[in-house]
């Protein structure tokens, strides 16, 4: 039997102040989780918080600036302290810089690898204590279709979502033998706070019509596949990349 029910469970979510993470965070909190929701913006996080309350579960919101190790060290122990578990770790924070290869800064570069890629890898090193303590835990990485269609501008975003699959299964091999299951998903074209002004631009359309679908997706629409790879269901799937983009990558 199918079960979504994540009551008793803790879930931690980065990037929880907009777009896919406050659907994450939702979703969770319905589901019957704890929800710790990490991200730099504490205002709009606590507006989130009280909407996770009103499922009748608990959140902490966390101002946790993902590209720090500091930071993320400091915000696990609070969530570790507040609940005293964690069970389901989603690494959702991601930004993009846009700028043509000669004018690309290094700072630009760092600053995308350190909360696309990096991230990934000090929040799950961070929470693994737990999770080995536990024998058991869910680790969710979101990627992008960018992991394997890449384009001009965009340079860092593209290598640090490609490199995150590498990281999903390598930590699924290092993590398995404590009932941790690691995977992640690479959404196609969504329309978040973080595209929305791209996608209102001229020549969008070819992007929507290269879908099989021929539209954007909303946050809500990645959310199924975000709660089977974190809850108990989900039993035998590990290190794999699910693409939710459309059909955009199912075309030549």
């Amino acid at each position: 039997m199918l079960s979504l029910d994540f009551h008793g469970r803790v879930a931690l979510v980065t990037g929880a102040s907009s777009g896919l993470g406050v659907a994450f965070a939702h979703a969770l909190a319905e589901q019957g989780a704890d929800v710790a929701i990490l991200a730099r913006r504490v205002e709009r996080l606590e507006q989130v918080a009280d909407e996770c309350r009103a499922f009748g579960v608990r959140c902490l919101p966390v101002a946790c600036d993902v590209s720090s190790e500091e930071s993320i060290k400091a915000a696990v122990a609070q969530v570790k302290k507040e609940f005293g578990r964690i069970d389901v770790l989603v690494n959702n924070a991601g930004v993009c810089e846009y700028a043509p290869l000669e004018d690309h800064t290094t700072a630009q570069w760092d600053k995308v690898i350190a909360t696309d890629l990096t991230s990934v890898f000090l929040m799950t090193r961070e929470v693994a204590p737990l999770f080995r303590e536990q024998g058991y835990g869910r680790v969710v990485n979101i990627a992008s279709v960018g992991a394997i269609q890449a384009g001009a501008t965009q340079i860092g975003y593209f290598a640090a979502k490609g490199a995150v699959l590498q990281v999903t299964r390598a930590l699924a091999a290092e993590l398995a033998p404590y009932g941790v299951l690691v995977n992640a998903i690479a959404p196609g074209v969504f329309d978040t706070e973080m595209t929305h002004d791209a996608l209102e631009a001229e020549g969008s359309l070819v992007l929507k019509n290269r879908t099989v679908l021929k539209r954007f997706a909303d946050p809500v629409e990645l959310v199924p596949q975000m709660l089977v790879f974190a809850s108990e269901a989900n039993t035998y799937c590990t290190g794999q990349t699910i693409y939710v983009d459309g059909g955009l990558t199912s075309q030549l």
